[in-house]
């Protein structure tokens, strides 16, 4: 039996194999963030394709965090019973789900929200854009507490663990790294102080989900760009986690653009954090997931017997192929047909994530 299908473990969390399906925004809900009966038959087809963890869209935890439109919404009380519905449909499948939850900071859409984005300082995102809202103490602790009460209310819907979003230029990342965290308080200034913003949102959400349940981050450990987070930063975020109650992470990096590549062609594409995985996994004993441009059964399965990680994550093969770990287990040896040409999102007038581009 490959690797890839032996079954893996996170804080008591049994997984049929070490397979994940990495979050990426789904755009299907509602105005509301409500899941629409789409999105729920992408979860339930993922589950019953095979693979042993899925990691749901990023969810927004307060109002002012709405990265974009038809966004998953975990920011209410009564938005429970719809993710309900959600987690249900991929345990019906034998599956299991961990929901994103993230804020969106200065990315978040300003058309969507109706307010000036919020960031930790007012350094716009690129050049020439308006200048985020500095966010003031009392501002940081209501968004804290706002990704505590999601995170309860994840679990409250079913879902089977939750994961920070803490990468890609989101408002954890923002806090993290020196390319938007300008602040001499005690948010800002020295790492431990840039690091506050997330050591404190990983306690909210464990005070709120309890001590014997999974909570895990995505973590951006370098942002490549200038005066941004570098892996050094990163790894030394890493050698907190556990300490901060978190029970795994995926390791990825890059903000904005830099995050994603394109055309993976052949295995030397592939795994494109590697090197910065390598350096994490010195830096922890926790259950390490990689993403990245992961295609071919070779290269999964040399980076998980060289214990660099111990799950493989990947999102945009899955959404051309929702059946692939099947596929694999079942004997086929072909990679995943996906090669990144990042057709997947919804242009004008078109609906949720889909592969658009049958021939790559």
């Amino acid at each position: 039996m490959s690797i890839l299908f032996k079954p893996g473990n996170i804080a008591g969390l049994g997984l049929k194999n070490r397979l994940v399906r990495s979050a990426t925004a789904e755009r299907m809900c509602d105005d509301d963030g409500r899941p629409e009966p789409a999105m729920i038959d992408l979860y339930a087809d993922l589950a019953r394709g095979g693979v042993g963890l899925i990691v749901t869209g990023h969810a927004f935890v307060h109002e002012s965090g709405k990265a974009h439109p038809s966004m998953t919404a975990v920011h209410r009380d009564d938005l429970v019973p719809s993710l309900r519905a959600l987690s249900e449909a991929v345990h019906r499948e034998g599956g299991k789900a961990v929901m994103q939850i993230n804020h969106a900071g200065r990315r978040a859409s300003e058309k969507v929200t109706g307010r000036t984005p919020v960031a930790p300082s007012p350094v716009p995102q690129v050049k020439g854009s308006p200048r985020p809202h500095e966010l003031t103490g009392a501002e940081i602790e209501e968004l804290i507490a706002a990704f505590g009460r999601a995170a309860g209310r994840a679990r409250e819907a079913g879902f089977d663990g939750v994961q920070l979003h803490g990468a890609h230029g989101y408002l954890i990342n923002q806090f993290c790294s020196p390319a938007s965290n300008w602040r001499r308080d005690r948010w800002g200034g020295s790492i431990a102080r840039r690091l506050r913003f997330l050591e404190e949102v990983a306690a909210a959400a464990r005070d709120e989900v309890g001590g014997d349940y999974p909570l895990l981050i995505k973590l951006g450990v370098q942002d490549f760009v200038r005066d941004g987070l570098t892996l050094d930063d990163g790894v030394e975020i890493v050698r907190h986690l556990a300490d901060w109650g978190l029970d795994a992470v995926e390791i990825s990096g890059g903000v904005g653009g830099t995050s994603v590549r394109k055309d993976i062609l052949r295995p030397e594409d592939e795994a494109y954090f590697l090197s910065q995985a390598r350096r994490a996994r010195e830096a922890t004993d926790l259950p390490l997931i990689l993403v990245g441009g992961m295609r071919s059964l070779a290269v999964m399965e040399s980076i998980l017997e060289e214990g660099t990680a111990d799950f493989i994550s990947m999102s945009r093969p899955l959404i051309r192929e929702p059946d692939l770990p099947n596929q694999w287990r079942e004997g086929r040896t072909e990679a995943a047909a996906c090669v990144s040409c990042n057709s997947c999102w919804p242009g004008p007038g078109e609906y949720g994530i889909a592969c658009r581009n049958s021939n790559g």
